[in-house]
């Protein structure tokens, strides 16, 4: 019976943290998303959800420079159009990226293996994303120190395989609940966050996902939309190389 009891507790911690998270996202609304001018490079972030896409169609658009795709999630989980999209993105000459979803209930030394056996090192590529939020993961809700030691133990276990420096997703909320004033307990990373209601307020944001409803030609149904921010020179090494093919 205690046990009943704690896994009600959980969810109810799990609802009230999700709406949370998504009143924070919609607060600031309405929102004009960022354009071309200012945000010269864009692109969009896709899984599975997504079904088949063109890509031949998508990479004729201006604002699709860039695909971020779910590639694995937790141990063992694999999206099943990865491998499919990672060519055909390939193909296009879209710049690419893999992202894993960080589940709290399995071992980052496990998920990093579940990475290794699913996405390919190749020259040209973005760095690996861990995708960390409550929506959608287990019932666990980590300390700082917890999350830390996995996360540390899921680099360790990929050992530089996708570039030195990864790249970390979450939103306001979970960055300041987990990263703030705590930044040198993780990985040194680039900042990926999710604002779709304002500009980001961290100041070393590489990648801002500003949307999560718009609409391309080549995918049907709504896609999360990003930007890299202009102050992010790192990655925009990757596109330069890209247009001098």
């Amino acid at each position: 019976m205690k046990r009943r009891y704690q896994a009600v507790a959980v969810a109810i911690i799990l609802a009230v943290a999700s709406a949370a998270y998504l009143a924070y996202d919609r607060a600031m609304a309405p929102f004009s998303p960022p354009s071309l001018a200012d945000y010269p490079i864009q692109g969009i972030d896709i899984s599975h959800h997504q079904g088949a896409i063109d890509w031949k169609m998508l990479a004729a658009q201006p604002n699709v420079r860039f695909a971020f795709m779910k590639a694995t999630e937790g141990g063992d989980h694999r999206d099943a159009r990865f491998a499919e999209n990672w060519q055909a993105a390939k193909e296009a000459g879209i710049v690419r990226g893999a992202y894993h979803f960080f589940t709290f209930c399995r071992p980052g030394r496990e998920q990093a293996q579940n990475v290794l056996a699913t996405v390919p090192v190749e020259p040209g590529t973005l760095p690996i994303t861990i995708d960390l939020e409550f929506t959608g993961n287990c019932g666990k809700i980590p300390t700082r120190e917890e999350l830390s030691a996995e996360i540390n133990a899921f680099f360790t276990e990929l050992n530089g395989a996708y570039g030195a420096k990864p790249i970390v997703y979450f939103d306001q909320p979970f960055h300041d609940q987990y990263f703030r004033g705590n930044e040198a307990s993780f990985p040194e990373h680039y900042l990926w966050l999710r604002s779709i209601a304002a500009e980001p307020s961290v100041a070393d944001c590489s990648i801002w996902q500003f949307a999560d409803n718009g609409t391309l030609d080549g995918i049907a149904g709504p896609v999360d939309l990003d930007a890299l921010c202009p102050a992010e020179t790192g990655l925009f090494r990757l596109f330069q190389t890209a247009a001098s093919k």
